[in-house]
């Protein structure tokens, strides 16, 4: 299987510039995921990369039509994307660390936080790319990059 080279952006909030020029360096990638708030962002994102984009829902997405779990199979493995406010990720990670064994997931990404988390529980990998635009408990702007092949590699990214 070829490795997929994934971009993972979260609550870009409607600022979208950052996260434009961060995934146009990670180039060339086969998709991004964008984890919510404002999944219009996804759109803009989209358009000016020219790169499938997809994503779910947030809480501050009142009119979105996207769902707001989503889990996508790549080659053979399983993602589960989702923002997280449903599974009360400020609190603590139990609850979507059990939604993705649930699902059989290889990989769980999520937003919500504003604050950038990688670990690897039971052979599931747990990422929040932390945000781009609004980060919370640093100063540092931050997102993903995800190569999913024989392996699941996922990378938290700084802006610089």
């Amino acid at each position: 299987m070829n490795t997929k080279r994934i971009g993972i952006v979260s609550d870009t909030h409607g600022s979208v510039n950052d996260a434009v020029m961060a995934l146009e360096k990670m180039k060339p990638l086969d998709f991004v995921i964008h984890l919510g708030d404002y999944t219009e962002d996804g759109d803009i994102i989209k358009e000016r990369l020219g790169i499938e984009v997809i994503g779910v829902k947030g809480n501050c997405d009142f009119h979105s039509m996207l769902p707001e779990d989503r889990l996508l199979e790549v080659g053979d493995k399983k993602i589960f994307i989702t923002h997280g406010h449903r599974y009360d990720v400020k609190w603590n990670y139990q609850k979507i660390f059990y939604k993705g064994l649930e699902m059989h997931a290889d990989v769980v990404l999520f937003g919500h936080t504003h604050v950038a988390t990688r670990f690897i529980e039971e052979g599931i990998l747990v990422m929040n790319p932390g945000s781009i635009t609004h980060p919370r408990g640093h100063h540092e702007k931050t997102y993903g990059l995800l190569e999913v092949g024989e392996k699941v590699v996922g990378e938290i990214l700084v802006l610089s």
